[in-house]
């Protein structure tokens, strides 16, 4: 999922997704979207670009899941998004993990991403300066204030 979200502004959002639902070789009802995503049900007749930048984020999300895959890229998903919205997020995602979806996040909101993840890569101009758990990453503090600009106390 493209960090621009990429909702197709002319469209509702049941078209947006009941297009993905028509490309998808295995494509999951689209009820079960609106499901997991309660807000997009009430909004299934507004156009993209009426949405809110957290419910276009939710959008995309949906529309990428109702292709049934089997990893999720994310790329800063709450980049832009009010606090609420980015909890809704967090939750939605954990009931995705839940479902054997890999989610691989590329994410600068450290709560957000310690939140969800089980492991850590910390990327420095281009090698990877840590690569573990994210129990291992909250136990080196030179590496959480050096790459991630937080204190020790903050994530845990």
């Amino acid at each position: 999922m493209p960090e621009d979200r990429r909702v197709f502004p002319t469209l509702t959002v049941h078209e947006n997704l009941t297009l993905a639902h028509t490309l998808a070789a295995d494509p999951r009802p689209i009820e079960e979207m609106y499901e997991l995503f309660p807000i997009l049900d009430d909004l299934r007749r507004n156009r993209g670009r009426n949405l809110s930048g957290g419910e276009q984020q939710m959008l995309s999300v949906a529309r990428a899941l109702v292709q049934r895959p089997s990893v999720l890229l994310l790329d800063e998903p709450t980049e832009g998004l009010a606090p609420v919205i980015v909890d809704d997020l967090r939750e939605m995602l954990r009931d995705v993990v839940s479902e054997d979806v890999t989610v691989l996040l590329s994410e600068q909101n450290v709560a957000f991403a310690f939140a969800l993840a089980s492991r850590a890569y910390v990327i420095d101009t281009g090698s990877i300066a840590f690569e573990g758990t994210i129990e291992e990453l909250q136990g080196r503090d030179e590496l959480l204030e050096r790459y991630l600009a937080v204190s020790p106390e903050e994530v845990r």
